[in-house]
Parts: structure tokens; sequence; C-alpha cells
């Protein structure tokens, strides 16, 4: 099958769970200047747990476009019920939380957790550390009660961050679903994501939701059972392969905004207008400094820039060692539903 592109939750039991995903405007310039385009290179863990198949009880949560860069949503934590805005994230398994105990600049400008509040807070011994890309955080991890929508997610392990070091408080909420699923709160184990770039955005825990989306499901197989990624055959424009040729892996990422490729695929890009590049500085794990060049195009030349085409195939098996990562500019087009319990992808066109 061919997926074009163009540069550019809900749970389970009689029910469907939605969660809106709202959308704002984001200063993209101001942030360039400022070398802090740093989500583009949120390293990623791959550490999600089996996959199942869908069911009729689904609950739906709106997301917000935050930068026009991540898609966020709303969860609460604790009794009584703290609100705070987290990324319902593919590419990684863990769930954190600034603490309100934490000093760090970071965490001054972001809702905290008073763990002291929640009467159904239980703390532990055990320490965390996660470095990302864009930086890195220390803490403690923790156990607490987390409602969404209908469903209440109890004893729910996430980390508490005491100390955050670039990397802007942002949380990551996708474990939630997997405890869920364990407790038997959801009857079919899948997820899915309505990414629109105005509003309406929402995930839905429980299975699919047939107003999202037209035409026949596309299941895709993934490739490692415990991550999203996917068989590409290759990357293609005017008809010439220009990336992934023969055999790659894609990454399907709601955390991730962009297409994010290994290699120079700009350089194969022969387009007019070209595209213009900035070249940011950001800071990284064990005090490295990385460079990330992103590539723009003027607003007015998208719609006569060419095609580019992925085709992704039913494969589930795959050599090769080339990861794409397919972000929220390719998602946006697409209803997508990961299945934990066939070990599988749906994509379809959005209506």
């Amino acid at each position: 099958m061919k997926w074009f592109v163009l540069f550019e939750l809900v749970a389970f039991s009689d029910c469907t769970v939605i969660i809106p995903l709202m959308k704002v405007k984001i200063m993209r310039n101001t942030l360039s200047e400022k070398d802090m385009l740093n989500n583009f290179q949120k390293e990623h863990a791959y550490r999600l747990s089996q996959i199942s198949s869908l069911g009729s009880n689904i609950t739906i949560r709106l997301l917000r476009n935050i930068m026009e860069m991540l898609y966020v949503g709303n969860i609460t934590i604790g009794i009584p019920p703290q609100e705070l805005q987290v990324i319902f994230d593919t590419g990684s398994s863990d769930l954190w939380v600034p603490s309100h105990s934490c000093t760090s600049t970071t965490c001054s400008t972001q809702v905290r957790f008073k763990h002291l509040e929640s009467s159904t807070f239980q703390s532990t011994q055990k320490t965390f550390s996660i470095a990302y890309g864009s930086g890195s955080m220390k803490g403690f991890l923790a156990y607490d009660t987390i409602p969404t929508g209908d469903l209440v997610s109890t004893d729910q392990r996430f980390d508490l961050s005491m100390a955050e070091y670039g990397c802007e408080g942002v949380t990551f909420a996708i474990p939630i679903f997997d405890n869920l699923k364990h407790q038997g709160a959801i009857s079919e184990p899948a997820f899915a994501f309505y990414l629109s770039k105005v509003k309406g955005s929402v995930v839905v825990f429980g299975g699919l939701d047939h107003c999202y989306y037209k035409g026949e499901p596309n299941w895709i197989p993934l490739t490692h059972v415990g991550d999203w990624r996917v068989h590409t055959d290759c990357i293609s424009m005017k008809r010439q392969v220009i990336a992934c040729s023969g055999d790659c892996e894609a990454l399907v990422d709601t955390g991730t905004s962009l297409i994010l490729d290994p290699r120079r695929l700009i350089n194969n890009m022969q387009t007019s207008p070209a595209p213009r590049h900035r070249v940011s500085r950001i800071p990284g794990p064990n005090s490295l400094t990385l460079s990330l060049i992103a590539h723009y195009v003027s607003c007015f030349a998208v719609n006569i820039l060419p095609s580019i085409i992925f085709t992704i195939n039913e494969n589930t098996v795959s050599t090769s060692t080339e990861t794409w990562i397919l972000g929220g500019v390719f998602l946006r087009l697409y209803f997508s539903l990961f299945n934990r319990g066939n070990d599988r992808v749906f994509l379809s066109q959005t209506v």
C-alpha cells in the first residue's frame, strides 16, 4: 500500500472514551533563534508492551496542538484529582510529571503535582534518571490513582521529577493505557488518534471510531513486538526512489512533530524553490551538544511541491538498521489506531 505525504484514547468496556486534543499556535521563528527546537531530537525508549484487538467501549480525550509541534491533552492524578497536561506519546514508555518540590527553573513555569495533597499517593525509595536529546531529569518512582474519562487506573506507576534540565516539563501518558489493560478496565487493548491542523483532535481509548476516517481499514503488522515500527519498501518522489531503497523501518510516533530521517534526504530532493535550512545547537545527554538541521520551505510553495510517497509494506521481517520517524505531519493525514492484541497499526484517511 502507498501513503502520499506532502511535507509539511479511548477505554473499552461497553462504551468509548474520547480525550480531546486542542491546538494552539507556536512562535516557530523565536524557538529557532533560541536553539529550542529540541523536541526533534528526543530519544525514544522502545519498551512498549504487547498489543490486542478492538472492542466496543471507547474513551475519547481532546488533544491540543502546542507550537504546531506537539499534541497534548489533560489527565488528572490523585484523590482529590489534580489536572496536568501530557503528551500521549507512542514513542516513549515513560510517564513522568513535575513535582511541586522541584526547584529547577523549568519546573517553575509548569503546573506541578502536589503529591502531599493526594490521599492515594504512594512513594517509593527507587530513584530514576532519564536523558533525552532535549535535556534530562531525575527524581523518584511513585504510585497513585489516575482517572481517564470514565476509567480509573489504580496503583499507576509514574516518575515524579524533582529536577529538570531543558525538558520543558512534558509528560508522556501511554503507560496509563497499559495499566488499564492489565487491570482489565478495557475490553479491547487498542487506542487511536485523530490529529487535526485545527480544532477537534482526539485520542480514543477502546477501539475504532468510524466518525474520523473513510474507506477500508489498512492494517499494517509491526516488525517488532514492543514498539510501533512498520516495514517500508521505499520512499519516492517524481517516480524515483530517493530513500529507503529496498528495505527500512518507520516508527509511527505521536510524540514527534515532523518526519525525521536518518540520512540527508533533503539532498536528494530536487525541488524548486529549494528548501532553506537552519542549524540549531541543543543540549544533549552527558554534557554533549547536538546539532539539528531543520529544513523549511515557504508556505506559499507547499501546493506546488511534488508528493513524497511512502510505500509501506505488510512484511513483518526487516533486516534494515535504517529507521525513519513518522510524526504529526504524517499522522495528520490519517486516523491511526494502535492495536496491542494483534501487533499491528491501522491507518486510514481522515474524513
